[in-house]
């Protein structure tokens, strides 16, 4: 493998000096993730301190770190080694040639993030950089950056945040030559007086676009005017995306298949395709729009993004399906576990209205960090559920007592404490034949339903 970093690179880049001459082909500041040839950056958080494992990361293989202590081990000394993550990041940044993406909204940046990847890669292989898991905050975006290789085509970075001023930092690291807002929606609510709040606070990802840049906004959204007025003072370009007449990249034909998916007619500002869809929903229908948006300003490949579109793997916590053992037969869980707002909800409820089963059932986890109006919000997921035709609901957590209230003798209802109850309840009540949505905001602890229901699970 390519050495990532030298040294002396990472001296300069960080204003560090270093023990002595070392290379690193990866960067980590988790040292249970750290692998061999690793660069361990040891931070200093309120909780711990990474210096104590240094040890621990040359055990595991570590070629060297960044530290703020001298160490037995080859270091780069640095007064902040947090500061130094930032620096090593821009610096990653600086020296690519290759056209980078950022990619933020309220829902669906994970899922885009990684849509986007594999278009791009497949007529690209091995020249695409992503950030990895929801490396998305003030060390995971440096972090992510860090690890970009240095002949990279392409560089995705997810960027997100939950308090106005978190986006503009990022963005001036990453510096994208193309900005994505996904989608608006009252998630963090509770930081954020109102939903133009979170547009505005959404759409600082557009100050840090270099020159010439393209700025890509969902058509569909209240907020698209918003989000507009911002890009105008920092985009070259400004591309739209969505369902509704006027959107730059549209779909205006949408049809079923048999698999789940969708096959699209989308209309661009250059051209016609048709292309399939493969994970199902509306929801994954605008996030394939704006995969596409984005592909075609940065020019990559578009029939290779529809052929990667139409084969895209499920995702575990935001989408993934899979079979479970039920008696003789089987049951399907949707793992959407990983996050939740109102929007995500009403979305991924209506999908699960379309799926065929022999009874639909929902374990729904609370929606966090939504504020004064959290009651509200999770009450108002009645009318979803209900259009769903969801034939038995399992509520986890507090916040769901106004939602079991209201839904109470209108369907098959359970509302329990917490996720394990949630696994207990579900169990007890599948059957074969069922489609199941597991879905709620990553604290609830959701993903440990599906883990006990998917122990013998076979992908779909």
């Amino acid at each position: 493998m390519p050495d990532l970093w030298t040294s002396s690179e990472i001296s300069t880049a960080t204003g560090g000096t270093a023990s002595e001459p070392f290379s690193v082909t990866g960067v980590a500041f988790d040292s249970r993730e750290v692998g061999p040839g690793d660069l361990f950056i040891a931070l200093s958080g309120e909780n711990t301190d990474g210096h104590r494992f240094v040890d621990q990361a040359f055990a595991a293989g570590a070629a060297g770190t960044i530290t703020a202590r001298r160490v037995d081990h080859p270091h780069v000394l640095v007064a902040d080694t947090t500061t130094a993550l930032v620096a090593l990041g821009a610096a990653s940044r600086a020296r690519t040639a290759g056209k980078v993406i950022g990619v933020t909204g309220s829902v669906g940046k994970t899922g885009t993030k990684e849509a986007l990847f594999h278009a791009l890669d497949r007529s690209a292989p091995g020249r695409v950089h992503r950030s990895l898991k929801s490396y998305n905050n003030h060390v995971g975006v440096p972090l992510s950056l860090s690890r970009m290789p240095r002949d990279a085509r392409f560089g995705i970075f997810e960027m997100g945040m939950n308090h106005a001023g978190e986006l503009t930092d990022l963005t001036r690291i990453v510096r994208p030559d193309v900005a994505m807002v996904t989608a608006i929606a009252p998630a963090h609510k509770a930081f954020f007086p109102t939903i133009e709040a979170i547009a505005d606070a959404k759409a600082e990802i557009f100050a840090g676009l270099e020159p010439g840049g393209t700025a890509i906004i969902p058509h569909d959204s209240p907020y698209a005017g918003r989000l507009r007025a911002v890009a105008e003072r920092y985009a070259a370009r400004i591309l739209t995306f969505g369902l509704g007449e006027g959107a730059d990249v549209r779909a205006v034909d949408m049809v079923p298949t048999a698999s789940g998916g969708t096959l699209v007619t989308v209309n661009m500002p250059e051209a016609e395709i048709c292309l399939t869809v493969g994970p199902p929903g509306e929801h994954w229908v605008s996030n394939a729009l704006a995969v596409l948006a984005a592909v075609e300003s940065v020019g990559g490949d578009l029939a290779a993004a529809g052929l990667a579109l139409a084969e895209l793997p499920g995702l575990a916590g935001r989408g993934a399906r899979v079979s479970v053992a039920v008696g003789a037969g089987e049951a399907v869980v949707i793992d959407e576990s990983y996050n939740a707002n109102p929007l995500s909800m009403e979305a991924t409820l209506k999908q699960l209205g379309r799926e065929h089963g022999e009874r639909r059932l929902a374990v729904l986890g609370a929606m966090k960090e939504l504020g004064e109006e959290s009651e509200a919000f999770h009450t108002a997921l009645a009318g979803p559920i209900e259009a769903a035709k969801v034939d038995f609901a399992i509520l986890v957590g507090p916040e769901m007592a106004s939602l079991a209230q209201r839904l109470e003798g209108r369907i098959g209802l359970a509302h329990v404490a917490d996720a394990d109850m949630a696994a207990q309840r579900l169990k007890s009540e599948l059957q074969a034949g069922d489609i199941v949505l597991v879905k709620g905001s990553n604290s609830v602890g959701l993903s440990r339903v599906v883990a006990a229901m998917t122990d013998d699970k076979k992908e779909r």
